[in-house]
């Protein structure tokens, strides 16, 4: 806040939170924030999102959400290169961040078809536009890939590798089913690995 008038976040994926966004701003806008957006912008508010948000704002005060932190990055960093390794054009040349932008041009892929057939194997990814686009915004030429939700899953680096291998195995060979589904095996048993929750004794 010490930089910016007003800063604005979704509270869903890099803060775990809910779906829904915040508008952080300095004392002497706020007013006219929050005239512009209730009644008009803003729905009603909803007691179990806003302590969802409540919860979610708490745990990013832990310490141990910087270390989540890191480790998105770390992730992503790890996950571009092994891509790259792959021979996969990211946009950027890298990340620094939790994304990468990847141009699939090189690969005679279109981000639609790539979107589809990685989401049959179980691998959830968003068709994207990319730099100097060939095609309509409904097409795309690229990918775009995040690492947030793998983290929260406790996914490190090795997984990153295993998931790259994943993506260009399908990518590589994406007209064939029995490919997009033996990948899809492989990634139930990466994520098994990994479950969304621990499982609790019984009382």
């Amino acid at each position: 806040m010490p930089f910016a008038d007003v800063v604005t976040s979704t509270t869903h994926k890099t803060l775990r939170g809910p779906r829904g966004g915040i508008i952080l701003c300095k004392a002497e806008h706020a007013k006219a924030i929050d005239k512009a957006m209730f009644p008009g912008m803003q729905g009603g508010p909803l007691e179990h999102v806003i302590a969802a948000k409540a919860v979610a704002f708490h745990e990013a005060l832990q310490p141990s959400f910087t270390v989540y932190c890191r480790q998105v990055v770390q992730n992503a960093q790890v996950l571009a290169s092994a891509l790259v390794a792959r021979g996969y054009h990211i946009v950027s040349g890298g990340t620094d961040n939790h994304l990468m932008l990847v141009d699939l041009r090189n690969k005679g892929l279109t981000g639609k078809v790539a979107e589809k057939v990685l989401d049959h194997a179980g691998i959830t990814v968003n068709k994207n536009t990319v730099p100097n686009e060939t095609q309509s915004p409904f097409i795309t030429s690229g990918i775009r890939i995040g690492t947030p939700a793998v983290t929260t899953r406790g996914m490190d680096g090795e997984a990153m590798q295993q998931i790259a291998a994943l993506i260009d195995r399908v990518l590589s060979d994406h007209e064939n089913a029995d490919t997009v589904a033996a990948v899809k095996a492989d990634v139930k048993a990466l994520a098994d690995r990994f479950p969304l929750y621990r499982a609790v004794a019984p009382v």
